[in-house]
């Protein structure tokens, strides 16, 4: 089986660049089962994502046989084989011979252009003249995020980072191979980013509006947040996730570029994104996974016991009944406690996420610190109460041992912040990997932080959606990615300009 033949025999092939775990890929492969586009090739340099990758195309191709899951990957979501033995099942390994085919672990630049280019070629060897294509991808964002500039202010290298310009290898893709459509995804810092005095967002913009420097050579960028043919203020690319079924309050860029010959064709074909009435909330997707206790750090002193007389300490402190259960720890794979019938509201994502009702993959609690747990459980029962709580609003014997702590001015003020039931979380970031501080369990009595799986349902992930490598891989891959969702419905509106 060739790369081009992965997906149906005339779905639009599509080359993912920057693929992470691949958020994107997902949303346009899975649009029409699979009939609508082909990804024909995923270009990606982390080792833990190429992995999740592949295990995600080999499981593409499987259920494309007899429509539903392999029972070898449902061993794998279980936990009960490993990627070793997964990847060498005899019901896999052709499988997995032809998902590596297109999946690629490069890091693009000028020093493998030769390499990628060559590899794009082939991926698209199969097409004849006139035949569509698709680019996704977004460049890495770590140069363009605001928190990273306020970091980086005074330090000179930053102005020469090379993560400034990896727009440039998406760039040269574009003249290169000349797909009819791109969607190219971003912070929104990048809207106010400084290079040498000069915006970087009018700079990329001139750029992909015109790769080549010829009037005809030219493509158009929409917008996906308002019909107008002609975009003149950058804010409307900036995509609200929450706005479009995702429930996270999630700003990126994204940029649809559309080839002028096409956009000629089908200018009145576009249409922005549908804004929902209602926006999901962490209680239409987190309500019905199962309840779970942290760890105890360090692991030599965990015990249910130790956990729960910590419990006590926390639940005094806030004059609350303390529960009687002490929840599991969780694990690879996390029997369902109950399967919770979900608003009509919200059904096509629960539709979307939901996989199985006999239990969860990859839902599994991390350790904490005994102080840090008694935070998490009182500011989860402020939140409750309906405030926004932070540091500051611990009581002095809760607060952690920093000297800024008690400053009226503390920076990143937040940093223990609980998600609340009643609103999208915020933003699902790859920092979850170092410390969960930012992602609070909103309910007091499981004192911990939010679980890849949970993280996973934020981002709008399947839950059959395998993440390859250890728990902090994991949450980096998560936090990376383009919501699945959200990607669909983008895949939806460039399916219908190709076919217009």
């Amino acid at each position: 089986m060739s790369p081009r033949n992965i997906g149906h025999a005339d779905a639009i092939p599509v080359i993912d660049v920057f693929a992470g775990p691949g958020g994107l890929n997902e949303g346009f492969a899975s649009l029409e089962r699979g009939a609508a586009f082909s990804v024909a090739g995923s270009f990606e340099m982390d080792t833990s994502s190429i992995e999740t990758l592949t295990i995600r195309s080999v499981q593409r191709i499987l259920r494309g046989k007899t429509g539903a899951n392999h029972p070898v990957h449902e061993q794998l979501l279980r936990g009960q084989i490993d990627l070793a033995t997964f990847r060498n099942h005899p019901d896999v390994v052709d499988a997995w011979d032809s998902a590596a085919a297109h999946v690629h672990q490069i890091e693009l630049g000028g020093a493998t252009r030769r390499e990628s280019d060559s590899l794009i070629s082939q991926a698209l060897a199969g097409l004849s003249a006139g035949d569509p294509w698709v680019l996704i991808g977004g460049p890495p964002c770590q140069a363009y995020s605001m928190a990273g500039r306020s970091r980086r202010r005074h330090d000179e290298a930053f102005e020469q980072d090379v993560k400034h310009f990896l727009y440039r290898e998406y760039l040269h893709i574009i003249r290169k191979f000349r797909p009819a459509v791109f969607v190219m995804e971003n912070v929104k810092g990048m809207l106010s980013t400084q290079h040498g005095g000069q915006g970087l967002f009018q700079r990329i913009r001139d750029d992909l509006e015109n790769p080549l420097g010829g009037e005809l050579e030219r493509y158009h960028l929409r917008s996906l947040t308002v019909a107008t043919p002609v975009v003149k203020q950058p804010r409307d690319f900036v995509v609200r996730a929450e706005n479009h079924g995702v429930p996270q309050a999630r700003h990126r860029v994204i940029l649809v570029g559309v080839r002028h010959d096409l956009h000629e064709k089908s200018k009145n074909a576009w249409r922005p994104l549908d804004v929902q009435f209602h926006v999901p909330t962490l209680s239409d997707v987190l309500a019905d996974l199962p309840k779970l206790r942290s760890r105890l750090s360090p692991r030599r002193s965990d015990s249910a016991a130790a956990w729960n007389e910590i419990r006590r300490e926390a639940f005094a402190s806030v004059h609350r009944p303390l529960p009687e259960a002490v929840p599991p720890l969780g694990g690879a794979w996390v029997p369902a406690s109950e399967y919770a019938e979900h608003r009509p509201a919200v059904k096509e994502l629960m539709e979307w996420l939901r996989h199985s009702p006999e239990g969860y993959s990859q839902h599994e609690t991390r350790s904490h610190m005994a102080p840090d747990l008694v935070r998490y459980a009182y500011l989860a029962h402020l939140a409750e109460e309906g405030d926004r709580p932070h540091v500051q609003d611990l009581p002095e014997a809760l607060r952690p041992q920093h000297k800024n702590v008690t400053k009226k001015k503390v920076p990143f003020s937040d940093r223990f912040r609980v998600q609340r039931w009643n609103h999208p979380s915020s933003t699902v970031v790859a920092h979850l990997s170092k410390d969960g501080h930012y992602f609070i369990h909103p309910d007091p009595a499981q004192m911990r932080s939010i679980t890849v799986r949970e993280a996973a349902r934020l981002q709008t992930f399947p839950d059959d959606y395998f993440f390859a490598g250890n728990r902090t891989k994991q949450y980096q891959q998560v936090g990376n990615a383009v919501p699945p969702f959200l990607a669909r419905q983008i895949a939806q509106r460039v399916y219908e300009l190709l076919t217009a």
